[in-house]
């Protein structure tokens, strides 16, 4: 069996300069945070790189290691309450998270809101790597403050894990202007023993920036690539959930997406159990 080359290989990553994860975090603080989501053939997400290279910097992780492999846990209530705030396009939508860092052994608890002007609100709190996949007392404790903050009705004693996200990313930054590119490939959803996976030949390009435009949206944009509204889990929940209402994100997957049973060989601890079925009200 023929094996893919790495994504650093395949974006051509080493031909960037390179930044300390300090300076990437230094930059991405500069503006308020507006998200952009791009579904790009690899052809057009190595064009993108090249197209940055002067601008940009990719985030190394030291020894030349220029991409990190993520396992994510997203937790929800039993109706799918955060899966349909964002179906829905709900005003307060929110999202809750555990994510570790593969290779770093690294954990962090998430909790990502829409503020009043609709830009991303992300905080995070560092936990041991052993507590991935749960919400421990002190993780509970952060979930709730946060929601309540963001005036969610929601606490962390309803929320259990529900979907698991896989991928490799690769990160880049304009340390000057603060906006930051993530591409994401060999991305895969899983949940009770089935599995949905991108197709390889494509890229999950996020911008992170301020209310303008990148200029990775602008050459994006040039290459007649245009923004789609994405979720990771979004796509998760709706591919791989028996029973849940048709949407646009679902449409979109099913035509980038193979999804694939393999109950059998998943331990049954890992398995987490399906909701209720979630009304389209």
């Amino acid at each position: 069996m023929t094996v893919a080359p790495p994504l650093a290989a395949l974006l051509g990553l080493a031909e960037l300069r390179g930044a300390t994860l300090a300076e990437v975090d230094a930059a991405a603080a500069l503006q308020h945070r507006v998200d952009r989501k791009y579904l790009v053939p690899l052809d057009r997400a190595r064009r993108l790189v090249a197209g940055l290279a002067d601008s940009h910097h990719v985030l190394d992780l030291g020894e030349g290691r220029r991409t990190t492999s993520y396992l994510s846990t997203y937790f929800d209530t039993p109706e799918l309450g955060s899966w349909r705030a964002h179906v829905q396009q709900r005003r307060r939508r929110w999202k809750v998270r555990t994510r570790l860092y593969a290779e770093d052994g690294l954990c962090r608890v998430e909790v990502k809101t829409k503020d009043g002007r609709g830009a991303t609100v992300k905080h995070a709190l560092r936990v041991p790597a052993a507590e991935y996949g749960e919400l421990p007392t002190a993780a509970a404790a952060f979930v709730d403050e946060l929601l309540e903050r963001a005036g969610v009705p929601v606490t962390a004693g309803a929320l259990s894990a529900a979907v698991e996200i896989r991928y490799v990313r690769a990160a880049l930054a304009d340390l000057r202007h603060g906006s930051r590119v993530t591409l994401d490939s060999t991305l895969s959803c899983r949940r009770d023993g089935r599995t949905a996976t991108l197709d390889p030949g494509h890229v999950l390009i996020e911008t992170k920036g301020g209310a303008r435009p990148a200029p990775a949206d602008r050459l994006l944009l040039g290459m007649g690539v245009r923004p789609v509204s994405l979720s990771k889990y979004v796509i998760g929940q709706s591919l791989l959930t028996p029973g849940l209402p048709d949407n646009d994100v679902r449409r979109l997957a099913r035509a980038h997406f193979t999804t694939e049973t393999h109950r059998a060989s998943l331990p049954a601890q890992h398995q987490a159990p399906l909701p209720e079925r979630v009304p389209t009200a």
